[in-house]
């Protein structure tokens, strides 16, 4: 056949437009017939508007002519084609008048035809399952796949399809194939953000409960929502199905299904719409509580456990197949919800959310699960399914728990989870299955039971409810804590991962509520609980930078050891005896930002005990550091914070305001009421200075040791602290009055002098820093002037003994150098001798014989006896006289030796 020309298509438009005459139908049919046979294979991007013209034509004629039905459906039918091209440039040239005549698909629902309406639908379906003609056009090519959906998107196709709705309300086939085209169209983000500009959300949840054998509407229309959730705003979405119609709606299919569903399919589909609404549960103000979802979930998450007949659930049977197992969790899940912020805007709401807890008995069913899992029956839960639902139970037991405290009590909950902690340290044989979220890291043990049952009793000891600490202290709870505590720390040493660290922190969380205020609960903490923090205490610094949780664990470790052990005299002197004071100090020494704060309160605490200070004085850090130089470094990387200004030599350098940062200048003064504490009061407890203040005060400022000029310099503000502070609060009473009136004359004089105190204070300690500074100059200047004097010595023995050695060289090379040098020392030895002579006596030379050298002799003895005439000598009456052998003796001997 001959290819339509444009000028065929204009004078084909011609005819359609022609009213004049009724003679014109067959022709009209004719011509359009030729049009649909021409573009069979494809519509040309630049004969497309024209061909929308005629399509708009044909469906003006439908109303009053049956026989135009079958072109316009055909003309339909071409633009599910892919589109034809002659350039590349084509689908970028073309786009604005392809996405316009895209738009007119939409716009042509209004025809009153079904046929007509079901291949609008499912045109556009095609734009997704896109097929290429069995032959192309002559020099044509065919358009992407995705071109058609994007200008589908450009032309907002999907707002006037959920628009059409309203047309097809009451006709199901076409409904039907609206909601599947926008299930296709749903797939795409900017498709849902158009479809929300028309209420879809709204509109199709209205669709829900309505009447369909097949069940497809729901099926279509819960996918929808499902994408609109998905690719568009949840928060949006979620608004529009907050009315009552829309929750009501839920309600009715969601029952439907409950009841009456029976199939695989059933159950997944109400499974779907069971998340839908616990994510329309999650806004406060729609109104679950007034269409009675809101108690109908409650009664259906209990229904296995408590099994007290509802007439709500009236012919309910529940299987243990997945998608009961599933439709299980999400009611648990949504429990959690309504548990959730009780100090909402709609607290009226909430209240009613825990009288419904409350009263369709939440509190027992959840405990339930609090109980080891028994050998599982034919019909019963799987081992791993069951542990799933118990820990998701104990879960949401920690949200529920705190909020119906009463019925917690009397449900002996505390006992229950006591003996359950006992098992999870027991030797019963258990294998975790650790499948789930909530079982993660319990694969093989019990750590994930004993994680979520210690959440449940931190959540319930952080009420600090007298009545519940109470139960919990006379069952024991203490010793138990700690055994798992001992045991947590010897069986998985090695296993130091994010849930084992947990599950000690929390311990340690409740151990210090717990003994909080209570002598007698300290002691029972004492010897135990002392040598286990002793061990967290001594952690590894590294581990603090790991992100597993150690940090937590450490910063548990001190607040158990503030609430625990101090106040309680016997636990205080068993853990100084452990030496804790120098393990304080040694985290201290770290300068870690969130640790300094914990250890100083203790430290300050602890100094209340006689024996701390001896303790904190003995400390050592590195390098021989002392505790008084270490608080001083503190404070003063403190005011470097803080932005305190100071000279180059530590000195204050402004007197007015010796010790405000710089963010407490920078406040304007107000007003305030006199309960209210000002910004200088309120400045003493967000930074650590007024504990390194109190604890130096402890140890004393006078002879502190180890301590440099610099150190003093900084002690000597810290002295005036209690000073300084008092200054501050008077300037700002000073400027509030001036704010709001004029003091008079004496009141002002007062001021002024109560001013010039605390200035006058601040020039006190800038002159005696100085005067420390001074003095470590001069003492430098003399230290210096040692190290030179001992320097000139070392240099002028040096000198000495170099000439020494020249000496020696000039003796040993010069012959009467060495005579000469010679007499000398025979000068020398005769001057030293002494000037007295003796009496009688033998007189021995000194001299050594033919000796021609200057420096000392060997060792050279020479034996002279003494002359026989001297034997009655000065020596005769002393052991070394000379003795006459006689005869007879030396006969004897000669006898002895025959």
């Amino acid at each position: 056949e001959a290819q339509v020309r444009p000028e065929d298509l204009s004078h084909a438009i011609k005819l359609l437009e022609d009213a004049g005459s009724s003679n014109l139908e067959e022709e009209q049919l004719k011509v359009l017939k030729k049009v649909v046979k021409s573009f069979e294979n494809g519509l040309p991007l630049k004969d497309l508007a024209q061909i929308m013209d005629i399509l708009n034509l044909c469906a003006e004629k439908v109303n009053e002519q049956e026989a135009f039905i079958e072109p316009a459906c055909e003309l339909i039918k071409l633009c599910g084609l892919p589109f034809q091209k002659k350039k590349l440039s084509d689908e970028v040239n073309y786009s604005v008048a392809v996405s316009k005549s895209i738009a007119q698909l939409g716009c042509l629902m209004r025809v009153p035809c079904s046929q007509v309406r079901i291949q609008i639908c499912k045109c556009i379906i095609s734009f997704y399952k896109m097929e290429l003609p069995r032959k192309l056009l002559p020099g044509y090519q065919p358009t992407s796949a995705s071109y058609k959906i994007q200008m589908a998107e450009l032309g907002g196709l999907a707002e006037t399809l959920v628009l059409s709705l309203a047309l097809v309300e009451n006709q199901l086939t076409e409904k039907l194939w609206v909601l599947k085209a926008l299930q296709h169209l749903s797939s795409s983000g900017v498709n849902c953000r158009h479809m929300m500009k028309a209420q879809a959300a709204r509109r199709l949840c209205l669709y829900l409960n309505g009447a369909d054998p097949s069940g497809q509407l729901v099926l279509h229309s819960s996918e929808i929502l499902w994408n609109l959730l998905e690719n568009s705003s949840k928060e949006e979405v979620v608004n529009q199905l907050s009315s009552l119609e829309c929750v009501h709606a839920l309600k009715e299919v969601f029952v439907e299904l409950l009841i009456n569903g029976f199939r695989h399919y059933d159950r997944q589909l109400r499974n779907d719409l069971l998340v839908i609404a616990t994510l329309v549960a999650e806004n406060s103000a729609v109104p679950m509580i007034e269409s009675g979802f809101t108690v109908l979930l409650i009664v259906l998450a209990t229904f296995t456990e408590v099994k007290i007949p509802n007439p709500l659930l009236k012919g309910l049977k529940l299987t243990f197949s997945h998608e009961d197992f599933e439709m299980k969790k999400l009611l648990f899940n949504i429990i959690g919800i309504f548990s959730k912020d009780p100090h909402a805007l709609q607290l009226s709401l909430s209240l009613l959310n825990l009288q419904l807890l409350s009263e369709n008995d939440v509190m027992p069913a959840l405990l339930y699960y609090v109980k080891p899992h028994k050998k599982p029956g034919i019909h019963d839960w799987s081992a791993a399914q069951y542990e799933e639902l118990q820990l998701h139970a104990i879960a949401i037991l920690a949200s529920v728990a705190p909020l119906l405290v009463d019925k917690y009590l009397s449900c002996q909950a505390n006992t229950l989870l006591l003996v359950f902690l006992e098992w999870c340290i027991g030797q019963d044989p258990f294998f975790g299955q650790g499948n789930s979220f909530h079982g993660t890291g319990g694969r093989g043990n019990k750590l994930a039971q004993m994680r979520y049952i210690l959440r449940v009793l931190k959540s319930v000891v952080s009420l600090y409810d007298d009545a519940v600490n109470l139960n919990l202290c006379d069952q024991g709870a203490i010793s138990q804590l700690l055994d798992i505590l001992k045991y947590t720390a010897n069986n998985f040493k090695e296993k130091d991962d994010a849930i084992t660290l947990e599950i000690q922190a929390n311990i340690l969380f409740v151990l210090s509520v717990l003994c909080e205020n209570d002598v007698h609960r300290k002691e029972l903490f004492s010897y135990e609980g002392v040598d286990i923090l002793i061990s967290f205490i001594q952690m590894e610094p590294k581990k603090l930078h790991s992100g597993l949780g150690h940090n937590r664990l450490l910063l548990g470790a001190l607040d158990c050891l503030w609430s625990c052990v101090i106040g309680c005299y016997i636990a205080e002197d068993y853990f100084l005896e452990q030496q804790g004071i120098f393990l304080l100090l040694d985290l201290l020494a770290l300068k870690q930002k969130n640790l300094c704060n914990i250890i100083l309160g203790i430290l300050s605490e602890f100094c209340d005990n006689p024996k701390t200070i001896l303790h904190i004085s003995t400390w050592r850090g590195e390098k021989d550091q002392t505790a008084a130089k270490l608080l001083i470094q503190l404070w003063r990387q403190e005011e470097l914070d803080l932005g305190v200004p100071r000279d180059r030599y530590g000195r204050i350098a402004d007197v007015k305001r010796p010790i405000a940062g710089s963010f407490q200048k920078e406040q304007e003064v107000i007003p305030i009421p006199s309960s209210c504490p000002s910004f200088a009061i309120v400045e003493i407890s967000e930074n650590i200075r007024a504990k390194l203040y109190l604890l130096l005060c402890k140890l004393g400022f006078e002879n502190l040791p180890g301590l440099s000029a610099k150190d003093f310099v900084t002690l000597a503000i810290i002295r005036r602290y209690i000073d300084f502070k008092a200054g501050e609060v008077w300037s700002e009473v000073c400027a509030e009055l001036q704010e709001e009136f004029t003091p008079i004359a004496s009141d002002e004089e007062i001021l002024k002098v109560i001013s010039e105190v605390s200035e006058n204070i601040g020039k006190m300690v800038i002159a005696y820093q100085t005067e420390v500074l001074e003095n470590q100059y001069h003492q430098e200047i003399q230290e210096e002037k040692k190290t030179y004097t001992k320097i000139q010595a070392v240099h002028k023995q040096k000198e000495m003994v170099n000439k020494s050695w020249e000496d020696f060289l000039t003796r040993t090379s010069n012959y009467e150098a060495l005579k000469k040098a010679k007499r000398l020392q025979e000068k020398s030895i005769e001057a030293s001798k002494s000037k007295s002579k003796t009496q009688s006596g033998a007189v021995h030379s000194t001299d050594i014989k033919g000796l021609g050298t200057t420096i000392g002799s060997g060792c050279l003895v020479t034996v002279e006896s003494t002359p026989s005439q001297l034997v009655g000598g000065p020596l005769a009456a002393t052991d070394l006289a000379l003795k006459k052998r006689s005869f007879c003796e030396g006969a004897l001997k000669k006898n002895k030796r025959n």
